[in-house]
């Protein structure tokens, strides 16, 4: 029963996200065409049939049964319904084919636009309610790696100090490794390494292996081996430790990071010697950890140790904050679209469908609540913007190359030119969503 729990969350989940993305999209082409004069015969979020919906005035608002997608339905256009019926006729003052070419490129391109729109406020929100925690790398003591990690294989080195990522300097440790900076052409990071300058340069071959392996994260911060709580009747108690105590070694073994101590203790179910510095005196005691690898002691907080800045954003402020992460945001989406194309990495990898869109927003929701789920929604939204513009016929970018065309040679591309095209971009996007789709499922196995 659990299992299906889980899938009708997921499920849940990503369809509330869809559908607002969805919904502001086809809300962007629905206001410029109403706004120039247009006729909009419906307003669809989700795709055909049509399962309720209400008419008002000249447009059906309804819910379609396929909730992958959504349509506006204007008079006079030739879309993804083809229906040509008003090609036969004189066009009416309403239509979208009467209006000029500039005002259809809006009405084309409104639906991107507010995706874009609706990212910048999503992240604006954020930033106005719940704020931003920042680590300043010149706080931190260095990096953590682990054995056999994709980090390590790179090239880092515990204790490795971040100074500058493709040769910039850069204050926080979080614009290391951005989307931006993981998806720009050539990866490289400057680390201070026993007083020394050293180059760390990520492959491209090495990129593909981050979904699975892992990169940097927080987890890989070099964090004190101090204590800052023992819990009741916890092996560590039993050994004499104490809130506050800094592990130095165990069995006789200099320790230099929390991590290290934690190796040490999950790898092992045998007696360990420890050593103890407290109030500038060494005491030496021996713990053993119990049947799930724990001696019952927690880390100090990241506050507690680093000079964490917090920055909670007025209402003006926020929306520069929004911008600033959407602009991010697309230029890592556009970077590593850019890398999948020339081939640096793997399609299969790389690119998700319906199926992995909705995993990737639960767990994002169930590791970060609601800022997961809307930071991910923001990033879906830029996705989508970006994929609806592209060149495809069928997609927005299909009908805006051809208005293009229409205004530089000033007349229109022929029916049949059209109609072919969009039944070619349509089997596209099919063939695609199979595509991606299949490939989900076969990277759950």
């Amino acid at each position: 029963m659990q299992w299906i729990v889980e899938l009708m969350s997921t499920i849940g989940i990503f369809a509330g996200a869809l559908i607002i993305l969805v919904f502001f999209h086809e809300l962007g082409h629905f206001l410029a065409a109403k706004f120039f004069g247009m006729r909009v015969e419906r307003f669809s979020v989700g795709f055909p049939p049509r399962i309720w919906g209400i008419k008002k005035g000249e447009t059906d608002y309804c819910i379609g049964a396929t909730p992958l997608g959504g349509y506006v339905k204007i008079s006079g256009m030739i879309d993804e319904s083809m229906d040509t019926e008003h090609l036969d006729k004189e066009p009416e003052p309403w239509e979208f084919r009467s209006k000029p070419v500039w005002q259809r490129i809006i009405v084309i391109t409104a639906g991107v636009i507010f995706n874009m729109i609706l990212a910048v406020f999503i992240f604006a929100g954020m930033g106005f309610t719940a704020g931003e925690q920042r680590i300043p790398v010149k706080s931190m003591q260095g990096l953590y790696v682990q054995d056999s990690s994709l980090v390590e294989e790179v090239g880092f080195r515990t204790g490795d100090q971040l100074v500058a990522v493709n040769g910039e300097e850069v204050p926080y440790f979080r614009d290391y490794f951005g989307p931006k900076q993981l998806t720009s052409s050539e990866l490289s990071y400057t680390v201070l390494r026993n007083g020394q300058r050293t180059t760390v340069t990520m492959p491209d071959s090495l990129l593909d292996q981050i979904a699975d392996r892992g990169f940097i994260g927080q987890n890989n911060i070099l964090l004190p081996s101090f204590i800052s709580a023992v819990t009741p009747d916890s092996p560590a108690e039993e050994a004499g430790i104490k809130a506050g105590d800094k592990i130095v070694a165990v069995n006789g073994q200099p320790i230099q990071s929390w991590q290290e101590l934690v190796s040490y203790i999950q790898n092992t179910d045998s007696p360990l010697p420890i050593t103890i510095a407290r109030n500038g005196q060494t005491i030496n005691t021996e713990v053993t950890p119990n049947e799930d690898n724990i001696i019952g002691i927690r880390s100090p907080q990241q506050d507690q140790i680093f000079e964490v800045e917090y920055i909670q954003y007025g209402l003006l402020e926020s929306v520069g904050y929004g911008y600033d992460k959407t602009v991010e945001t697309f230029t890592g989406i556009t970077q590593g679209f850019a890398k999948i194309f020339s081939g640096d990495i793997s399609v299969r990898k790389n690119l998700g469908g319906p199926v992995a869109i909705a995993k990737v927003t639960k767990d994002a929701t169930d590791a970060g609540g609601w800022l997961g789920f809307w930071s991910f929604t923001a990033f879906l939204s830029v996705t989508l913007a970006i994929m609806n513009i592209l060149p495809i016929p069928a997609l927005d970018g299909g009908h805006l190359m051809f208005l293009i065309y229409e205004g530089i040679t000033r007349r229109e591309p022929s029916e049949k030119v059209r109609m072919a095209l969009q039944q070619i971009g349509f089997f596209i996007l099919l063939a695609l969503i199979i595509l991606v789709t299949f490939n989900d499922i076969l990277r759950q196995f």
